[in-house]
Order: C-alpha cells, then structure tokens, then sequence
C-alpha cells in the first residue's frame, strides 16, 4: 500500500470531502483517517471497497497500482536495453528507448537511456542535446553522475574542451571523479581513447576510466 496514503488524501480532495466524512460514511473516528493520510497507520482492507466507492474509484488506483505498474513497465525497459547494449546490440537498445519515449516523453530515464545509447554509437551531438536536457530534471543521483562524468568525454570528442574541462571541475569524489577525468581531458585523448572511456562508464567493464 505505498501509494495509499497519498491517495486518500487526493481522492478526497478531489471530492470535496472533510476527513470527518469519510469516518462518518465508515463508522470510524476521524483521527484514524488522519493517521491513513499521514502513513501512520493503513485502513483494514475490508474497508477499501467502501473507500474506492466513496470516492468513485477503483481499489487499484486507490492503492496505486497504476503508479507500481508504470515503475515495473519502465523497469523492464531499462533492463531490456542494458541487456542489448551489454550484447553490442545498440541498434535494438536505441529502438526500445525510442518507443518509450513515445510513451513517457518526458522521462529523465528514458531520455537518458537514449542518450547513452546514442553515445555508444558514436552519435555525440544528439547524445549531448539529450543529456543536456536529461540532467536538469533527473533525481536519480546515481544515473546523473554516469551521465556527467561520459558528457565530459563527449564534450572533448566534439571539440568542446572548455566545456569538458568545466564540467569535470564540477564532478564528486566519486568512481567518475574529477581526480580521474580532468588529467585526462587536459592530456588530450584520441577518439579511440574517448570511445573506451565512453564505454566504460556507461556500461562498465571492470577496468575502469583509463
């Protein structure tokens, strides 16, 4: 029920209904659906038929199914793809993130997904425009950190080197560091060099940045 709590309180809204009448209409107190609508505590399940038709629902969207269903469907998108580009199918993989797009257009990890894709293909301008607009409406930390420390290669590999230097400066302690990519970005990199480095961090292969 990890959608519940929030839902209670939006189809409740919506309705224009006071927590004193929905614990009217079930014969309860009102501080128990205060506690629903904080998390603090869940209602019996014998009561969610009456609340999905209290506020003209259906249980499923009562309890969010449609939010876990949605996170399952891009789950399985992302593991798709990572397993196509793990078997050099990147053709495959960039045609499994197009047509999510098509579905969740506006999806950091989608538009992400694409753009590693792309990278790996060695279609760089179009993989920068999609990390450029990717990063600013991400949340998962993890993900943007892959994507920043591989723009500062694709930045160098388009000839763009003040913005790979700045970028760089910009990296956390982490795997894709500063202390690792800006020595390599000042000591010039062949195409081949960046491709790999590319490689490594989108995918990863064990051997780290080089």
């Amino acid at each position: 029920m990890l959608y519940l709590s929030e839902n209670l309180k939006k189809y409740r809204s919506l309705k224009n209904l006071t927590q004193e009448d929905v614990a009217e209409y079930l014969g309860i107190t009102p501080q128990s659906v205060s506690k629903w609508e904080r998390g603090e505590s869940y209602p019996d399940i014998t009561f969610l038929p009456a609340l999905a038709n209290i506020f003209e629902t259906s249980i499923d969207l009562l309890i969010g199914m449609d939010t876990i269903r949605a996170e399952q469907t891009r789950y399985n998108i992302h593991k798709t793809a990572v397993e196509l580009q793990r078997n050099g199918d990147y053709a495959s993989a960039e045609k499994v993130y197009r047509d999510a797009l098509l579905i969740y257009p506006n999806n950091p990890g989608m538009i992400l997904g694409l753009a590693g894709v792309l990278a790996l293909q060695g279609k760089s301008e179009e993989a920068i425009e999609l990390m450029e607009r990717g990063l600013p409406i991400s949340i998962n930390e993890k993900q943007k950190s892959t994507t920043r420390a591989a723009l500062c290669f694709l930045y160098l590999k388009c000839g763009r080197k003040d913005k790979a230097e700045a970028l760089a400066s910009e990296l956390p302690h982490t795997r894709e560091s500063r202390e690792v990519i800006q020595p390599l970005i000042s000591k010039g990199l062949d195409d081949s060099e960046i491709d790999a480095n590319i490689k490594n961090i989108l995918l990863g292969d064990g051997k780290g940045i080089r």
